[in-house]
């Protein structure tokens, strides 16, 4: 099994902070999903196209067992950052 990297923790929380430095309407779209949308049996669509046009799209109706993993996620993030 993969060991904890705390240096890794630290890189990505950099990432993340300069990621929305560049895209500041997006935590705010994830931080409103966050409250109440993201339920069991919601559908989540995800549609990507590349810099030269190519479609490609994709979507998901989340399970209990899917909430329990986001739920794990959410408590493990908030954890971090109370640290």
């Amino acid at each position: 099994m993969n060991q904890f990297n705390p240096m890794k923790l630290l890189q990505i929380k950099a990432s993340w902070e300069q990621f929305k430095a560049r895209h500041p309407k997006f935590p705010s779209f994830l931080s409103a999903v966050s409250k109440g949308a993201v339920t069991e049996g919601t559908l989540l669509e995800m549609t990507v196209t590349t810099a030269e046009g190519k479609t490609f799209s994709s979507n998901l109706k989340l399970t209990a067992e899917d909430m329990k993993l986001i739920n794990d996620m959410q408590e493990m993030f908030s954890a971090q950052q109370g640290n």
